[in-house]
């Protein structure tokens, strides 16, 4: 930008920028050595190696001294590792190097103020975080001894290194004589800051009186641009650094002034990270040994004291303060951020502040030296933080918005303002003047264009030259002094910063409101998120922890790259919190789905039956008692309010979880350590999770009781649940059918995705293993009339009342909550136990097969069946597992009816269609196919729809190994199979239970059922081995009646005891077969006695009543 000149070749500006950057990393590097040596994990082995141990110790002791030829016994042992401690020590020993040379270049440079304080700071800190590494000596002892081992000689920089070591023992004081030259220019430095250190150190108070932060408070100004000197803190730079300049403590009273301020306001300081610096107590050390600094100490323990007794309270006023000043802030600009313009000195201001009070609490909180804990904790400080990440919002998102404003500020203002100026210089040497000149040139050339246009700026050039000129004009020499044009000074910075607003946005954020030092003060962070969520007026900032996270990115240095792959600990944070934020809604939402579960029992029928008997009580006018029965509160009560101030649970829950929600919704995703973190994610995870857990326990099945919930009971149940995550949604925008899909479908399945029961395994083996098994065992019945499974009186009375399960609204709301999926697997378990019956019933016929086979061919000889019929052997067995056969059949064709009826009200198109394709196929078609059970049977069964072939039926039986025997075999066995259980028929009506009840329109002991068994069996079988069903059929029809028509010519009253409710399962069997018809049945059995049959059972049902 300008010719070579004396100033320009000291490259000052240049430096101090340099320094300060490596200074950082410097610090960055020692931290980490500190923390690795502080840590036995972490720790070089060499260090807590017990065969070095001798050697460390010998070497620590003789430390910066160098003897290898006298001690060889000592240092034998360091012979084998010298190769590995000069390759994994190097790394540390050199990292020491760079801070002697560090050391070296600072004591350069002493000029310009803001930059020269704050290399100033970075160099003190540097010692200071040097001299607590209690293994440096060890460390670079070992390294030198295994260099000289290796190469013959020391390491060059091992001396000076050495010697540095030794004389930062006590860094403050080393550093103390080290500034006596430079005391001049540090002291001056420090006393600039009395106009502006002041003024940032003022009472919450004072803040609040003067309008501090406000927009609102001066409407008229609202659009002018705020000015300001400075939005950074001074603690650090006055506490420590009056203490270098010491003299300037006794002789300017003005320096006394503001290090008492400085000293009043903090008792520890931050060094780096979470390191910190008690100054109270290293200044009175320092100053008790010099002479005529008594007053000095004296001081020290005054603002000790007083910032022990007054600090706290006053952080604590100052936060207060804060909270509402930020969230008055962020409201005007959420509404106006067209404001951010003009008033973006504000947020910045109020960013800054913020940062700094939460700094400060976070740093104090963790090193209280006194026991006043309540000024230490801060139960809202997550609502501050909210508010910060606000603004820093506000500031991303709108800042297209701040480029426009302060493009055209610089263009159409800054640009001629500095240019008067400078033409008013009355001295400008050539150089400043092409600097000054490069300067109005570059922002006149700005436009709103560029902005719209997407172009991206870069300002930073002229930022550096405006470093330069400072340096160029601040010497002594300087034609042109900086000091003599303080106007000049003040536009060139003011320019300077809405360069930033332009191009560093983000640097800004980064400069004013980094929170990345949560990152070390994990333990602390943990607590106040804790406090957070206990506190239900500020869960809805509970988001501000997670978000903190996402600042961590900027406390690494490209000086210790080794830092950004430490990042597990950020991330387990991260996720930690979301994780956390989420459980607490999830368990809020459990909470309110509780109460509206018990409200909708309230509503089931079992309720009303009580409320019923009151009123035919008191229509009836009779008395329930003295004083009558307490009238019962109906369902609804609970939403009477008698006045506003009534707060229920429900309302508290609610509350609760709107709150909670509102800081799950607040950011739809967020980036740690190039890890994209999605709030909302972590509550449909959890909510997932628990409806699972919650629809599975709302069974309430009890596996050694075998109790269960009734479907109906837990539909409503799981219908109120939904109802509430449903509402979710008002609350936080996720999708809650997603959620519904995931958990009830897998509920339909018999393993959730997590290898657990789920409702359709748990109710599928209650059915079979509880319901159809008293069934069995004749505790209970199938009533045809009322279509369920009804309790049979008997000495042992069972635990359930099976009609409360088996009717048709519990088998509907069965199907509502399996769903087509979990009643095919129904049907599926319910064709399995059929296989396995009919697997037993194919072993009675092979037994028997020669019988079966004479008495085949010879219904039409009476004489010779009788004799057969004898020789037959388990023909009770048979029967009896057909009839279980029977009874799951029925209760399949329930269970499918239930279904078709559930499908015809959610899919009546869909199912409707399917009707109209199955009643549409031709029957001589449809039974051409059938043996290869084409698309459309699966189909029908699967949408309810009864079919001639029941297909599930099919595939069980044909999954059945045949073993060896042959297809004709097999066949021959199922043919005999029918002639068993034709010929087996007669022997019922001896059995007492076997009557025939009108009432049920079946039978007690629910041979009724075979007839389903019977014409379904056959169907499948005879589908399977590819025979005739219809021949077959009528081939049993004619032995079944045959064997019926015996019994009528019976004299024994015994065996004769049910004849005619038996003979009514001949009409049955026929009324159930697509296959057989009423003629058929006249050709075999006369009519006539199935009129009378039917005629005697319901003349013997008004003689006798059903035992019930």
């Amino acid at each position: 930008i300008c010719t070579p000149s004396p100033y320009l070749q000291q490259k000052l500006a240049e430096k101090l920028t340099i320094l300060n950057d490596r200074g950082v990393g410097m610090l960055t590097r020692i931290y980490n050595i500190k923390k690795a040596c502080g840590d036995p994990k972490a720790k070089p082995s060499y260090l807590i190696d017990k065969n070095l141990e001798s050697a460390v110790k010998f070497i620590v002791r003789k430390f910066p001294a160098v003897e290898t030829r006298n001690n060889n016994q000592q240092l034998a042992a360091l012979q084998k590792e010298k190769s590995e401690i000069l390759k994994n020590l190097a790394l540390y020993y050199f990292t020491f190097v760079d801070v002697m040379e560090f050391k070296v270049k600072f004591t350069v440079n002493f000029d310009l103020t803001k930059n020269y304080l704050d290399l100033v700071v970075t160099y003190t800190t540097l010692m200071m975080l040097l001299s607590r590494i209690e293994e440096r000596k060890a460390i670079i002892g070992l390294y030198n001894y295994a260099h000289e081992m290796t190469h013959g000689s020391s390491d060059r920089e091992y001396p000076r290194l050495g010697q540095m070591i030794v004389d930062y023992e006590n860094p403050l004081k080393r550093m103390m004589e080290e500034f006596v030259p430079h005391g001049k220019s540090l002291s001056d430095a420090l006393i600039s800051l009395q106009m502006v250190y002041p003024r940032r150190n003022l009472s919450a108070d004072q803040w609040r009186n003067a309008q501090l932060l406000s927009l609102i408070s001066a409407p008229s100004t609202m659009l002018n641009p705020a000015q300001s000197d400075t939005v950074s803190s001074a603690h650090h730079l006055l506490s420590v650094g009056f203490i270098l300049c010491h003299g300037a403590l006794n002789s300017d009273p003005a320096a006394l002034s503001l290090w008492k301020l400085a000293l009043q306001s903090s008792s520890c300081l931050c060094l780096f990270r979470d390191e910190v610096f008690h100054i109270h107590k290293a200044a009175e050390d320092l100053f008790v040994n010099l002479r005529g600094y008594n007053k000095r100490v004296n001081d020290i323990r005054e603002c000790k004291e007083s910032a022990l007794s007054h600090a706290g309270s006053m952080h604590r006023e100052r936060r207060k303060f804060l909270r509402s000043a930020l969230k008055e802030l962020a409201t005007v600009l959420a509404d106006q951020p067209g404001l951010l313009g003009p008033k973006a000195l504000f947020v910045f201001m109020a960013l800054s502040f913020a940062r700094d009070e939460i700094i400060w609490l976070l740093r104090h909180a963790d090193n209280i030296q006194k026991k006043s804990t309540d000024d230490f904790i801060d139960k809202h400080i997550a609502e501050l933080i909210f508010y910060m990440e606000e603004l820093r919002a506000h500031v991303r998102k709108y800042g297209p918005v701040m480029q426009r404003y302060y493009v055209q500020y610089l263009s159409g203002f800054d640009a001629v303002v500095l240019n008067e100026l400078v033409q008013n210089l009355s001295v400008c040497p050539e150089d400043e003047s092409i600097i000054m000149s490069s300067f109005v040139n570059t922002m006149t050339s700005l436009s709103v264009k560029q902005v719209e246009d997407g172009e991206v700026f870069d300002f930073r050039g002229m930022r550096l030259d405006w470093f330069r000129l400072q340096a160029y004009t601040s010497v002594s020499k300087a034609s042109l002094g900086i000091a003599d044009h303080r106007e000049l000074g003040k536009m060139m910075n003011t320019i300077i910063f809405h360069t930033k607003m332009v191009d560093s946005l983000v640097e800004m954020l980064v400069e004013t409101s980094d929170l990345s030092i949560f990152c070390f003060y994990s333990r602390a962070f943990e607590k106040m998120f804790q406090q957070c969520l206990e506190l239900p007026s500020q869960s809805r900032y509970s988001i501000s922890f997670p978000l903190l996270c996402t600042h961590f990115m900027s406390c690494t240095h490209e000086l210790c790259p080794e830092e950004v792959s430490r990042t597990a600990h950020c991330l387990s944070l991260c996720n930690m919190f979301l994780d956390e934020m989420a459980k607490q809604a999830r368990n809020l939402i459990t909470d309110i789905c509780t109460e509206q579960c018990t409200l909708s029992d309230q509503l089931l029928p079992k309720h009303c039956a009580k409320t019923i008997s009151q009123a035919v009580n008191k229509k009836s006018k009779k008395q329930t008692g003295k004083k009558g029965e307490p009238e019962r509160e109906k369902p609804g009560v609970e939403s009477m309010r008698k006045n506003r101030l009534l707060v229920t649970n429900l309302d508290k829950l609610h509350t609760a979880l709107s709150e909670l929600c509102f800081s799950i919704n607040y950011v739809p995703n967020m980036v740690v350590w190039e890890h994209t973190f999605t709030p909302r994610e972590y509550l449909t995870s959890h909510l997932e999770i628990r409806f699972t857990k919650s629809i599975v326990g709302m069974t309430m099945y009890n596996q050694t009781t075998q109790e269960i919930a009734k479907p109906s009971e837990l539909l409503t149940s799981v219908r109120a649940y939904m109802t509430v995550l449903q509402s979710v949604e008002n609350y936080v925008q996720i999708d809650i059918t997603r959620v519904f899909n995931n958990v009830l479908l897998q509920q339909t399945q018999h393993l959730d995705s997590h290898g657990e029961p789920t409702i359709t395994s748990l109710y599928t083996n209650w059915y079979l293993e509880t319901l159809l098994r008293q069934v069995s065992n004749g505790h209970i019945a199938y009533f045809p009339a009322m279509k369920a499974f009804v309790n049979l009186p008997t000495e042992n009375e069972l635990t359930f009342n099976a009609e409360e399960y088996s009717d048709i609204s519990e088998m509907r709301s069965l199907s509502e909550l399996l769903g087509p999926y979990g009643m095919k697997f129904l049907s599926e378990s319910l064709m399995w136990h059929i296989s396995s019956q009919v697997a037993e019933l194919k072993k009675l016929v092979v037994e028997n097969v020669e019988v079966l086979t004479q008495m085949r061919t010879s219904f039409d000889k009476p004489e010779q069946m009788v004799a057969l019929f004898k020789k037959l052997t388990s023909v009770d067995s048979v029967l009896k597992r057909m009839t279980i056969i029977g009874v799951i059949l029925s209760f399949r064709s329930l269970a499918q009816e239930a279904l078709r009826d559930v499908l015809s009200c959610h899919i009546p198109f869909l199912v409707s269609s399917v009707e109209d394709f199955k009643d549409h196929i031709p029957r001589e078609t449809d039974m051409k196919v059938s043996l290869s059970l084409p698309l459309f049977w699966l189909l029908s069964s699967a949408a309810g729809l009864p079919c001639e072939i029941d297909p599930a039926l099919v595939v069980a039986l044909s999954s059945q190994k045949s073993g060896e025997a042959s297809p004709e075999e097999e066949y021959k066995i199922a043919c005999l199979l029918m002639v068993f259980v034709a010929v087996s028929m007669p022997t019922l009506a001896s059995n007492v239970m076997s009557q025939y009840s009108p009432a049920i329109e079946g039978h007690c002991n629910n041979i009724h059922c075979l007839a389903k068994a019977i014409n379904q069996i056959a169907a499948a079988l005879f589908t399977i081995h590819k025979g005739s069903i219809e021949d077959r059929l009528k081939e049993f029809l004619a032995l079944a009646s045959s064997s019926l028509l015996k019994i009528g010519q019976e004299t024994d009253k015994t065996t004769t005891r049910n004849r005619e409710s038996v003979y009514l399962l001949l009409d049955m069997i026929v009324q159930e077969s697509p296959f057989l018809t009423m003629d058929l049945l006249e050709s075999c059995f006369p009519y006539v006695l199935l009129r009378n049959a039917y005629h005697a059972v319901y003349k013997q049902s008004v003689s006798s009543s059903l035992p019930l």
